[in-house]
């Protein structure tokens, strides 16, 4: 039966490289799964809609929403200033100021692309102004971007709790080391970077000059820093679950963008809805077919071949981390965060217990291969659309963002799979 589905598989890959549409291209899956194996279409759709159901998903189209509408509402400008008065007079500072409001941004939005949607138009200009390419400038806002993938609230780790059974507060407490780590990781590569740029600094301001400007803009960026207060605060006091945090987040998004920070009009409220609403569409078919096909893999007896089959070839657990590693950047290479989780995740579940990883260092493990997936060729989405925004070819980006992975990304990758307290440490601190 692996047979069938590495057929399965391969018949997804071939039609994703030929550029047909997610659903299309988890339909072509189905369908040799339906012809070839025995399975029957009729109980799995019925099933696959009933999962729809849950109200754990409610939570993903309405933090699509609060990112949505926070792009358009002048938070995100606010949030950037803030961070911006501390050390946008370094070196180098303006590079650090993305990955901390990018990391910020993730907190409200459990999106990755809401970083470079909402701070790239204002943020790629200005670095270019002060002296950095406008190729490294937006690679640098786009893998930072993939930060909102990792601090909690995850969209991904709402999906992945849903799919293995694992508490979300766990999975949510389980990026948040890795997350925090890269963004450190960006900021001092970033650092390193720049001092072979001609940057143009501004003088460096007298102390109370300083915590004066600090004072100004913090006053100014408070309610939108009462958004990731409310919405993180919400979960881990207890007082709502992710989806009711989730509503909250678009309740309190939207007076503070149409009477506070006034970036929110009639006209791109509305276009934020459509927005969010097409996202939503789409991924929510996706994880329909997707979740189907992983369903079809379970009734053939695909992940307990598949454990027995890897076994075969070793059973050392250093070597098995590393192939799963490998195997869960590939995947992320080809298709979305989100698909990869509802596809891998059931599948290689019972191998990592086998070998001693438990679901909530799994959860983590993933989060970190399917977010870098979002920057890596061919699938990338987060980084074609920073290319879009930041007006530069793709191929000028690719080299810079590849630095940034390589030095800022794939260290802490392995130290996610191979050092479990910095997966672990937060949840056991919760009780998880």
């Amino acid at each position: 039966m692996v047979e069938i589905a590495l057929m399965a598989v391969g018949v997804l890959v071939l039609l994703l490289t030929l550029g047909v549409p997610l659903p299309y291209c988890f339909g072509g899956g189905l369908m040799v799964m339906y012809f070839v194996g025995d399975v029957t279409m009729k109980g799995n759709m019925l099933w696959g809609f009933q999962q729809l159901g849950n109200p754990v998903l409610l939570a993903i189209p309405l933090f699509v929403l609060a990112g949505t509408v926070m792009s358009q509402s002048g938070i995100a400008g606010s949030l950037l200033n803030f961070v911006n008065a501390f050390i946008g007079h370094v070196r180098g500072g303006l590079g650090v100021v993305a990955a901390v409001s990018c990391a910020i941004i993730g907190a409200i939005s459990g999106s990755g692309l809401t970083g470079i949607a909402a701070i790239g138009p204002l943020l790629i200009p200005e670095m270019e102004k002060r002296g950095y390419p406008r190729e490294y400038a937006t690679a640098l806002v786009a893998n930072s971007s993939i930060l909102g993938l990792l601090i909690p609230p995850s969209v991904t780790m709402i999906v992945y709790g849903w799919v293995t059974d694992t508490s979300i507060l766990a999975c949510f407490l389980a990026t948040a080391g890795p997350g925090l780590l890269v963004m450190l990781n960006f900021a001092v590569v970033n650092l390193i970077l720049s001092r072979k740029f001609p940057l143009k600094l501004d003088a460096k301001p007298a102390t109370n000059e300083l915590l004066s400007e600090v004072g100004r803009r913090g006053i100014k960026a408070g309610p939108a820093l009462l958004m990731p207060i409310i919405v993180l605060g919400g979960i881990y006091g207890g007082i709502m679950t992710p989806t009711e945090a989730a509503a909250v987040a678009v309740i309190y998004a939207i007076p503070v963008g149409f009477l506070i920070y006034k970036g929110l009009r009639l006209s791109n409220f509305l276009g934020a809805g459509m927005e969010a609403a097409t996202a939503i569409g789409t991924i929510m078919l996706m994880i329909l077919f997707s979740m189907i096909l992983s369903q079809m893999f379970v009734m053939e007896s695909i992940p307990q071949e598949l454990v027995a089959g890897i076994f075969q070839i070793t059973e050392n657990k250093v070597l098995l981390l590393v192939l799963i590693n490998v195997l869960l950047f590939l995947v992320g290479m080809v298709v979305n965060d989100i698909t990869a989780i509802i596809l891998i995740a059931p599948l290689l579940l019972p191998l990592m217990e086998a070998i001693g990883i438990s679901p909530v260092q799994f959860a983590a493990i993933m989060g970190v291969n399917t977010a870098m997936g979002g920057v890596t060729p061919p699938y990338a989405s987060i980084l074609y659309l920073g290319a879009r925004i930041g007006d530069v070819k793709v191929t000028k980006v690719i080299r810079p963002a590849m630095v940034l992975i390589i030095t800022g990304y794939v260290p802490v990758v392995f130290l996610t799979s191979f050092w479990p307290d910095l997966s672990l440490f937060l949840p056991k601190l919760f009780g998880y």
